[in-house]
């Protein structure tokens, strides 16, 4: 299926002349973004930092990870929404950039892997899932973020 009309669309949308008119309206909607990112970022690191036995060995882990799960999904809301704002001013642009589908895939694969594995498997008490199982969890986790995270820097240099 062809996304291009949807991209089109967004290129004429209100969202793109308002971000493309008021650079200091498309500043502050960055801003957020860059906000919610480390956030997010912030969220995955304790969380998986955690379960991998690094950092906060005196809380319990799965109070460490219900507490990260709310600002992780703030912050994912959070980034969309301003993403798709800041997407509008170069709606084209990025369609034809590779670097930005691989974000987007990523970010699918990592909202997938948060909602349908993590979540599901660390709603189980913790000490009774293999300590493997729980460090795999971790390490596939922080690689899908970091992978988002450059390949969304790196659509800038492409």
């Amino acid at each position: 299926m062809d996304l291009l009309f949807i991209f089109e669309w967004l290129d004429t949308s209100f969202l793109a002349d308002m971000s493309k008119a008021y650079g200091g309206v498309f500043a502050v909607v960055q801003m957020v973004h860059l906000v919610s990112l480390a956030l997010l970022g912030g969220a995955v690191l304790i969380t998986d930092l955690r379960l991998l036995g690094l950092v906060l060995r005196d809380v319990p882990s799965e109070v460490v990870t219900s507490n990260m799960d709310r600002w992780f999904s703030l912050a994912l809301i959070i980034m969309a929404v301003s993403g798709v704002f800041m997407s509008s001013a170069v709606a084209i642009k990025l369609y034809y950039n590779e670097m930005f589908w691989a974000k987007m895939i990523g970010l699918s694969v990592g909202a997938l892997f948060v909602y349908f594995i993590k979540r599901p498997l660390l709603a189980h008490p913790h000490e009774t899932i293999n300590v493997w199982a729980l460090r795999l969890l971790a390490i596939s986790s922080i690689v899908i973020w970091f992978t988002v995270a450059a390949s969304g820097r790196w659509i800038g240099f492409s």
